[in-house]
C-alpha cells in the first residue's frame, strides 16, 4: 500500500507545474471542481457486486480498509470522504432479508460515524462527512455527535441530511410504517432549527480555560435553547462548543420538488445523480433550478455547491478502461438489482410476476427514489411498466452513467459537465475498493490538474475552508425577518 501511495503522489507531482493554458492568473482565478468520494460503512459500494470483484479488499470491516481509503483520497486531495447510510439492510424484495446476506448485498451497516473517527486518526485535511437521518435520531444527539467530531478535527466534518428510504428502516428504529413524504420533510425542517439552533449556543471566545483565575468558559456566551414546536422539545444548554468551521457543512440529496426546496433552505453541498451526460446534450436545467431555490430561501446560491454522483471507470488507456467495465458489467446479478430497486422505491418488486404490468395504485404507492420510477416510464414508454422494465431502464446494481476511459477520456467528460455548470464538482463511485479510488488519483486527478481545473493542494485546515464557503455567524441560518408594509 506504502509504494502505491508513493506512486500515486509521484504521479500528481509529475503534473504539479504542467499548467495547461486554461489555468487564468491569480488575479482571476479559474473556477475548480469540488471531488468527494463516496462510500459506503459496509461489505460493498454502491454497486453491491463490488465486493465479487477479485481486486476488492476483503476486511471491510477493519479499521485498516477504511483509513487506506483515507489516505488514497487525501494524496489526491480530496475535498472529502462521504458516507451514505441506511438503517436497515435490504429486505423490502420478498420481504425478507435472507437473499441480501446470501448474496452480501449492502448486508452489513456500520455507524459511518465511528468509521469516520478512525479515518481522522490517519489524515489532517481530508474532509469527513456522513449520513444522519432527521426522522429516527433526536436533534441534541445527533447535533452532539457530529460536533463533537467536527471539534476534535479541528473543522473538518459535513452531516448529510436525510429523511430515510423506508419501512425497514421504521421497523428497526420502533415504527410501524415509514412517515408520508412531505411529513418527513415537514420534520426534518424543524430538525435542523433545533439543531443548528444549538450549535449556535456557544459563542465564539465563550472559551476562557484560564487555570490561574479558575475560569473555565464566559457563562453570558452559552444559553439554552428552549425549542418548543410540533415536533420537538429541546432545552439545552448544549455541551459542544463550536468548531473552528462554526458548524458541520450541510449536505442534502433531496430529489423531490419538496426535497429540493429543502436542500434550498438548507443544503451548502447538494448531491445528485443527475444530469447524465445526455441530458446536459439536451438543455439540462436542473443547476440552475438548485440555485434559484437557495435564492428564493433568501440565500447566496453561490455558497451552495451541487455536486453529480458519478462512476469513473479509469486505467492508463482507453482499452484498458473499457476491459476493466467488461469485467465490472459481469460481476453483478439480476438479484442485486431487484433488490436495490425494492430498497430505494420501499416497494416489493417480488410480489408479482415479472412481466406482469405494475398498476397505477402500485406506481404510485412507490416512495423514496421517485426520480428511479419517472425515469422507467419515460424511458419505457409506457404508462405501466412491468418490473421487467425496472431492470432494464433503472438498473440500479450497475455502474450509473459511468465514463469508461484513459486520463484524457475521462477528464474531458468531467471537464464538459463541468465548464457546462452542470455541476460544480463529483462524488466519485468506486467499483471496487480501494482499486477505484486509487485509479481515480493515479490517472485523472493529475490531467485534471494539468488543467487547471482542480486544486493543487487543500487551501485551508477545515472543510469549509477548502470547499470555498464562509465560516457560518450564529443565527445566519435564520430567515431575515419580515417588514410589515405601513
Amino acid at each position: 500500500m506504502i509504494l502505491r501511495l508513493s506512486a500515486l503522489k509521484a504521479a500528481r507531482n509529475a503534473w504539479g507545474g504542467k499548467q495547461d493554458k486554461r489555468q487564468q492568473n491569480e488575479d482571476s482565478p479559474m473556477r475548480q471542481m469540488t471531488i468527494i468520494g463516496f462510500m459506503q460503512a459496509q461489505n460493498c459500494t454502491t454497486l453491491p457486486s463490488s465486493w465479487r470483484h477479485p481486486q476488492s479488499r476483503t476486511d471491510s470491516m477493519s479499521v485498516g480498509y477504511y483509513q487506506e481509503i483515507a489516505r488514497i483520497l487525501e494524496a489526491g486531495k480530496f475535498h472529502m470522504a462521504f458516507f451514505d447510510d441506511r438503517l436497515a439492510m435490504p429486505d423490502r424484495y420478498g420481504n425478507d432479508h435472507a437473499h441480501a446476506v446470501e448474496y452480501g448485498i449492502r448486508c452489513v451497516k456500520m455507524d459511518p460515524i465511528v468509521v469516520l473517527t478512525a479515518m481522522a486518526t490517519v489524515t489532517e485535511n481530508l474532509g469527513l462527512a456522513a449520513t444522519g437521518s432527521t426522522t429516527y435520531f433526536e436533534p441534541f444527539d445527533l447535533a452532539r455527535r457530529f460536533a463533537t467530531l467536527d471539534l476534535m478535527t479541528g473543522g473538518r466534518v459535513g452531516w448529510n441530511v436525510v429523511t430515510s428510504v423506508n419501512d425497514g428502516e421504521a421497523l428497526n428504529m420502533g415504527k410501524d410504517e415509514h412517515l408520508a413524504h412531505d411529513l418527513r420533510y415537514d420534520r426534518a425542517d424543524e430538525f435542523m432549527e433545533v439543531v443548528l439552533g444549538h450549535w449556535d449556543t456557544w459563542e465564539d471566545g465563550a472559551l476562557i480555560v484560564d487555570k490561574a483565575r479558575g475560569h473555565f468558559a464566559d457563562p453570558a456566551k452559552v444559553r439554552r435553547l428552549d425549542h418548543q414546536g410540533r415536533f420537538f422539545r429541546s432545552r439545552g444548554p448544549f455541551t459542544v462548543p463550536r468548531s473552528p468551521q462554526g458548524h458541520p457543512v450541510i449536505i442534502q440529496a433531496g430529489a423531490s420538488g419538496r426535497g429540493q426546496r429543502f436542500a434550498g433552505r438548507w443544503a451548502e453541498v447538494i448531491f445528485t445523480p443527475f444530469p447524465t451526460r445526455a441530458m446536459v446534450r439536451e438543455g439540462y436545467t436542473g443547476y440552475d433550478a438548485a440555485r434559484r431555490e437557495a435564492a428564493q430561501a433568501g440565500r447566496d446560491p453561490d455558497q451552495v455547491l451541487i455536486c453529480k454522483l458519478t462512476t469513473p471507470v479509469c486505467a492508463a488507456t482507453k482499452s484498458e478502461a473499457e476491459d476493466k467495465m467488461a469485467l465490472i458489467q459481469k460481476l453483478s446479478l439480476e438479484i442485486d438489482a431487484l433488490s436495490l430497486l425494492a430498497e430505494g422505491l420501499n416497494f416489493d418488486f417480488g410480489a408479482k410476476p415479472i412481466d406482469e404490468p405494475l398498476t397505477t395504485a402500485e406506481l404510485q404507492s412507490m416512495q423514496g427514489m421517485i426520480p428511479i420510477r419517472d425515469m422507467v416510464v419515460k424511458a419505457s414508454g409506457k404508462a405501466n411498466p412491468s418490473t421487467r422494465d425496472f431492470l432494464t431502464y433503472g438498473d440500479r446494481s450497475k455502474p450509473f452513467d459511468a465514463i469508461v476511459g484513459g486520463p484524457k477520456e475521462v477528464a474531458d467528460e468531467l471537464e464538459e459537465l463541468f465548464v457546462g455548470r452542470a455541476c460544480d464538482g463529483f462524488v466519485i463511485a468506486a467499483t471496487h475498493v480501494p482499486g477505484s479510488y486509487a485509479d481515480f488519483v493515479e490517472y485523472v486527478v493529475p490531467e485534471l490538474q494539468r488543467r487547471g481545473l482542480f486544486h493543487q493542494d487543500y487551501s485551508g485546515k477545515t472543510l469549509r475552508e477548502n470547499l470555498g464557503l464562509q465560516r457560518p455567524a450564529a443565527g445566519a441560518w435564520k430567515p431575515e425577518p419580515r417588514v410589515a408594509a405601513e
